[in-house]
Formats: structure tokens, sequence, C-alpha cells
């Protein structure tokens, strides 16, 4: 039984650890997917996250801006270090 358990534990660590499971993850993680969640969490509706591009002309060192548009609006995200984005919709 001691031996079918360690196999079991060595097994289910080996697909944790893999690198192809660790690169599906990194990959999920898009400028994108990262503000369309926060932006949810703060009460905007975001059905479907199209794709996000950085506004260049409006970020600072300490604020970055992003345009996030969304398969039902699109928004305006800015983002500051320790504090809530400030979301304006676009038309």
């Amino acid at each position: 039984m001691r031996k079918t358990w360690g196999s079991l534990v060595l097994a289910i660590a080996a697909l944790l650890f893999s690198p192809q499971l660790r690169a599906q993850q990194v990959a999920a993680e898009t400028p994108q997917t990262m503000l369309a969640a926060q932006i949810r969490t703060q009460g905007f509706t975001c059905d479907k996250a199209i794709g996000a591009t950085r506004d260049r002309k409006r970020s600072q060192p300490d604020r970055v801006v992003w345009v996030l548009k969304c398969s039902n609006a699109t928004y305006r995200v800015t983002r500051a270090p320790d504090m809530a984005a400030k979301v304006e919709p676009l038309p």
C-alpha cells in the first residue's frame, strides 16, 4: 500500500510541475485576461476579452494606461501600483 501511495504522489507531483503545464498557465496570463479579470472585480462587464493595447501617449512611469477591447464594450484602464484601476468606458 505504501509503495502505491508513494508512486501516486510522485505521479501527481510530476504532473503539477511539468514544463508543459507551466507553459499553459503562463500563456493564459496575457494583459487582456488580467485586465478583464481586474475590471470584472470592480463591477464592469467584459464578456470576452478580445485584445489589449498599451496607450503609450497617456501612460506615465507610475501609471500604465491600456485600451481593453471586450466583445461587449471597450474600456480605457489606468493602473497604478497599490490602487484600484481607473476604468472608463469608451464609445
